[in-house]
């Protein structure tokens, strides 16, 4: 049985109710939703869905895609696991298992059910990250480019607002060399404006 995604009267009561989520039958590690918000939360990262080694030790990015995006944001671990700065969202809570190209597409349930209740109680956001190409189709939609490098390539579109961004993963190497662009103008950018949101 699906859990009502009724709004809550507060974060903690709908932090608790998404946790307890089993909406996904038939996963291969079963239901486990890891995500991270607080009402006070300035900035969001929506990603994609948590890996294996996230299921396992209950932390979203707690991993070398995690520490890629960590040094893209230039903050430190501590400051990236405080809710009240950064709030986690990926697309699908649950990790979703494993295919022959890597890690399978988040659940499709999971965004209907929980996404915009928890985002309208985070009404201080003021920047989101979008990493990958799902959540980029669920935060942009018809203003997201034909490819994720056409998206992020035209990131001043969005700015100040909302930075779409490739996902951190190791995998994305040939990605990153084939796109200077990425590390020479958007992230100088991006690191000053994550700073002048966490500096006040």
């Amino acid at each position: 049985m699906m859990p009502s995604a009724q709004p809550s009267k507060t974060m903690p009561d709908l932090l608790a109710r998404v946790r307890t989520c089993h909406a996904c039958a038939g996963l291969p590690l079963g239901p486990k939703p890891i995500l991270q918000a607080d009402s006070h939360a300035k900035i969001l990262i929506a990603g994609q869905a948590p890996g294996k080694r996230a299921h396992e030790r209950g932390l979203p990015f707690d991993d070398p895609s995690g520490d890629r995006l960590r040094s893209w944001l230039g903050v430190s671990r501590d400051a990236f696991y405080d809710p009240h700065k950064f709030a986690i969202l990926p697309m699908g809570f649950c990790f979703p298992g494993t295919g022959k190209g890597g890690d399978l597409p988040p659940r499709p349930e999971c965004a209907p059910l929980w996404r915009q209740t928890l985002l309208d109680a985070m009404p201080q956001i003021r920047l989101t990250l979008v990493i990958g190409a799902y959540a980029q189709a669920w935060h942009l939609g018809a203003q997201r480019g034909r490819t994720l490098t056409e998206t992020v390539g035209d990131w001043r579109a969005f700015w100040p607002d909302v930075i779409p961004l490739p996902h951190p993963s190791p995998r994305n190497q040939r990605w990153f060399k084939a796109n200077p662009f990425f590390a020479a103008d958007l992230v100088p950018v991006l690191q000053a404006r994550v700073l002048e949101l966490t500096s006040n």
